[in-house]
C-alpha cells in the first residue's frame, strides 16, 4: 500500500459516521515517588506519594480515541456510567474527543465507572485496582442502549460493537435483542469484537484473535498459545463460511489476516526495534478497520490499514495509545515486516537442502538463483570475528547507563527486568550502525527514569563510551595478529575468505557494508587480507550518520546498475542486511555464525534472520563450493535440489 492509496483513505474516511457500543472505561495512571513520603502522624502508616497521575480512555472509550484520531465526521457512544467521579471524567475526555455522549447513560445504584487504577514504582507496575467489578446494569438501561443501537443502525455508516469487561452484559435479554437488531439491519456494517460473549452474536463482522477464532470452532486453546499460520488460517475460513461477512483474525506481532469471499490476506506484522506495549492495539485495530470499511474500503485494504495503525500504539509505552493519519503514513513508508513467525520459533519445520548445511526458508528463491551478478556482505560475524563479544560489552555499558547511581544498589528483579529489555534490544537492532543503537539508548535511559534528566548524555556520548571499551578489546586482538602469534584463519569464518574468491572469479561485484565505523572497517579488512577483493567498495558508519546505511548501499547498486533483484545476493547474521535484501527483491543468505568456534550454527541467531526474511541459512561457508553451485545453479547441485 503506497503513500497515495493511504492518504485516500485517510481522505475517505473523513465522511464516515461511527456509533461504539461498549464496556466504557477509564484507565488512571499514578507514578509513585516514595522519596518524599511521610509516615502518617494519625495512623502511624508510611503514606505513598504520587509524583504524577493522568487518565485516559480505556475499552470502548479508547476505541472512541483510536476513531477520533482519525477524524471521522460523526462519532457517537452507546452505553453506561456510574454517578461518580470516574464517569464524569470519562464524559468530559470522550466530549473532548469530538464523541455525542448523549447515549451514554448513567446507572446510580448497583453500578460504577469502569475504572483500572495502574501504579507504578520506579517504572515498574505494581498489582491493578480495579473498579466496577461487581457491576450490575438494569434492564431500564439495557432498553436505553437498545434503543441507541437501533437509532444509530438507521442513521450511521456502522457500528462497533464492543464488549470486553467480565459480566459487563448481565441480562440474557440484552443479547437476544442486540441479535434480533442485527438480523434486521442485516445489510449494514457492524463490527463485533466481544471477550466473553463472541459465539452469542449473528449477523456481524468479527474481528477476533487466534485464539478466539479458535474457541468460535470449537477448540479449547490457553491464552497467548501461538497457533499455527495453516491453523489460524482454517479457523478464520471457516468463520466466513459460516457468516459470509468479513472476518478478520489478529495474531499479534505476526499481523492481521482478513476472510471474505475473495479468499483470505494476510499482513505480516512489522519488526519494531524499541520497546512494545501491546495494551489496546486492539481497539486500534477494530476502529481502523470500521472506518475503512463504512468509506467502501475493500476488508484486504482495511486489513493492511489496520496493521500499519496497530504498529503505531505498540510503540507508545504507558498509555492506551492512538494512531493519527500521519503517524500511519509514516511507518507505512519503510515498513520492516517479520516473515515466517512460524518457522523461525519451530526449527522442527526446518527443510535441509539434500547432503548440505543449507537451510532452505523460502523455496521460492530456487527460482530466483543463477543469476547473481552483484554481492552485500556484511562484516562483523559474517566474515570478520575481530569483534566478537561485541554484545557483552554493549550490554553492560546500556545497564549503567540506564540505571546510573541505581547500578550497584537497585533490587535484582528490578535489575533483571532492564537487563532482559537490554538484552532484547541489542538482539533486534543487531548489524545497524551503532548510533541508532546509542539513539534508542538515549530513549531506554529516559524512559527507565533512573537518570536525572540533566545527567543524561547523547548518542555520540554514549557510542563513545561504547567504542572506547570494544576498541580495548579489538586492539588486543589486533596485537597478538601482528606479532605472529594469530594469523587470519583465527579470526574469520570458516570458509569465508574462499568463498569471497569464488564469487570474484565469476565475475561478482562485491560490497562490505557494516555498521561499524567506516575507518575501522576498512582497516579491519585490509589487516585480514581481503580488503581488495571488495571492488565495489568498503562501507561503514559515519560521523554524519545519516548519509550512511545498508539500505542505501542496496539501493544505490540496483539503480545504478539497473538491477533485476535476482542478480544480487546480500550475506548477513543480523536482520538489518538481510531485511533490506529481501525488501529490494535480492537473495538474502542468513549466517548463523558461532563466533567462538567459527563454524557451527549460534541457534539464538536463526529466528531473528528467518524472520527478517532469510531465503537461505547457513552456518558457515565451509560448505563453500555447495554453496557456489547452488546460488549459480551449476549441475551437479541443481539436478540434487
Amino acid at each position: 500500500m503506497d503513500t497515495l492509496q493511504i492518504q485516500s483513505i485517510l481522505e475517505k474516511i473523513k465522511t464516515v459516521k461511527v456509533a461504539v457500543y461498549g464496556d466504557f472505561c477509564l484507565d488512571a495512571y499514578w507514578i509513585m515517588d516514595t522519596r518524599k513520603s511521610e509516615v502518617s502522624i494519625e495512623t502511624g502508616l508510611q503514606a505513598e506519594s504520587v509524583a504524577k497521575h493522568y487518565y485516559s480512555p480505556g475499552g470502548a472509550a479508547n476505541v472512541i480515541a483510536n476513531l477520533s484520531a482519525l477524524q471521522p465526521a460523526q462519532l457517537k457512544v452507546i452505553g453506561v456510567v456510574g454517578d461518580d467521579i470516574h464517569g464524569r471524567e470519562l464524559a468530559a475526555q470522550l466530549q473532548n474527543l469530538g464523541a455525542d455522549t448523549s447515549s451514554l447513560f448513567i446507572q446510580k445504584e448497583h453500578f460504577q465507572t469502569y475504572a483500572y487504577l495502574k501504579r507504578y514504582i520506579e517504572g515498574v507496575e505494581e498489582p491493578r485496582i480495579d473498579f466496577g467489578v461487581y457491576n450490575k446494569r438494569s434492564e431500564e438501561i439495557d432498553e436505553l442502549i437498545l434503543n441507541s443501537l437501533k437509532s444509530a443502525l438507521e442513521t450511521h455508516d456502522a457500528v462497533i460493537f464492543n464488549q470486553q469487561v467480565v459480566g459487563s452484559i448481565t441480562n440474557d435479554s440484552f443479547i437476544e435483542k442486540a441479535n434480533a437488531l442485527f438480523e434486521q439491519y442485516n445489510n449494514k456494517i457492524i463490527l463485533v469484537d466481544s471477550r466473553h460473549f463472541n459465539d452469542r452474536f449473528s449477523n456481524v463482522y468479527r474481528k477476533v484473535n487466534d485464539v478466539e477464532a479458535a474457541h468460535l470452532n470449537g477448540v479449547q486453546v490457553e491464552p497467548r498459545t501461538m497457533l499455527p499460520r495453516t491453523t489460524v488460517l482454517e479457523y478464520g475460513q471457516a468463520l466466513f463460511a459460516q457468516s459470509q461477512k468479513p472476518v478478520f483474525v489478529t495474531c499479534g506481532a505476526r499481523g492481521i489476516t482478513a476472510f471474505d469471499s475473495t479468499g483470505y490476506h494476510e499482513h505480516l506484522g512489522l519488526q519494531l526495534n524499541v520497546q512494545l506495549d501491546t495494551v489496546g492495539a486492539g481497539d486500534t485495530v477494530i476502529s481502523a478497520i470500521t472506518l475503512c470499511l463504512a468509506a467502501g474500503i475493500s476488508p484486504n485494504e482495511a486489513a493492511e490499514f489496520a496493521n500499519f495503525a496497530a504498529a503505531v500504539t505498540v510503540q507508545k509505552l504507558f498509555i492506551t495509545g492512538t494512531a493519527n493519519g500521519e503517524e500511519i503514513l509514516a511507518i507505512s513508508q519503510d515498513p520492516n515486516y517479520i516473515y515466517q513467525a512460524d518457522l523461525a520459533e519451530n526449527p522442527r519445520q526446518a527443510v535441509y537442502l539434500p547432503d548440505s548445511e543449507t537451510e532452505l526458508c523460502d523455496p521460492s528463491v530456487l527460482e530466483k538463483l543463477g543469476h547473481i551478478k552483484y554481492a552485500v556482505f556484511d562484516h562483523d560475524g559474517t566474515i570478520s570475528t575481530l569483534r566478537h563479544g561485541w554484545e557483552e560489552i554493549m550490554e553492560p555499558v546500556m545497564m549503567k547507563a540506564i540505571l546510573g547511581d541505581s547500578y550497584d544498589t537497585i533490587d535484582a528483579a528490578s535489575f533483571k527486568k532492564v537487563q532482559r529489555e537490554t538484552q532484547e534490544f541489542i538482539h533486534k537492532t543487531t548489524g545497524i550502525q551503532t548510533i541508532y543503537q546509542m539513539e534508542g539508548l538515549v530513549n531506554m535511559v529516559r524512559e527507565a527514569g533512573y537518570v536525572p534528566e540533566d545527567q543524561i548524555l547523547d548518542k555520540f556520548q554514549y557510542k563513545q563510551i561504547y567504542n572506547d571499551a570494544l576498541m580495548e578489546l579489538v586492539n588486543k586482538r589486533m596485537a597478538k595478529l601482528q606479532a605472529g602469534e594469530l594469523d587470519w584463519e583465527d579470526y574469520t569464518m570458516k570458509g569465508a575468505v574462499s568463498f569471497l574468491h569464488q564469487l570474484k572469479e565469476r565475475g561478482v561485484v562485491m560490497y562490505l557494508a557494516s555498521g561499524t565505523d567506516v575507518d575501522d572497517v576498512r582497516h579491519e579488512a585490509t589487516v585480514l587480507g581481503y580488503a581488495d577483493l571488495f571492488d565495489g567498495g568498503i562501507y561503514g558508519a559515519l560521523r554524519e550518520y545519516t548519509k550512511f546505511s545498508k539500505k542505501m548501499i542496496i539501493e544505490r547498486i540496483i539503480r545504478d546498475n539497473n538491477l533485476n533483484g535476482n542478480e544480487l545476493a546480500v550475506f548477513g547474521d543480523g536482520p538489518d542486511e538481510i531485511r533490506e535484501g529481501r525488501r529490494f527483491g535480492g537473495i538474502s543468505i542468513g549466517i548463523t555464525s558461532n563466533e567462538v568456534q567459527r563454524h557451527g550454527h549460534n541457534f539464538d541467531k536463526r529466528p531473528r534472520l528467518v524472520k527478517a526474511g532469510a531465503q537461505l541459512i547457513i552456518p558457515d561457508f565451509s560448505q563453500y563450493r555447495k554453496l557456489v553451485s547452488l546460488l549459480f545453479k551449476e549441475a551437479e547441485v541443481s539436478e540434487a535440489v
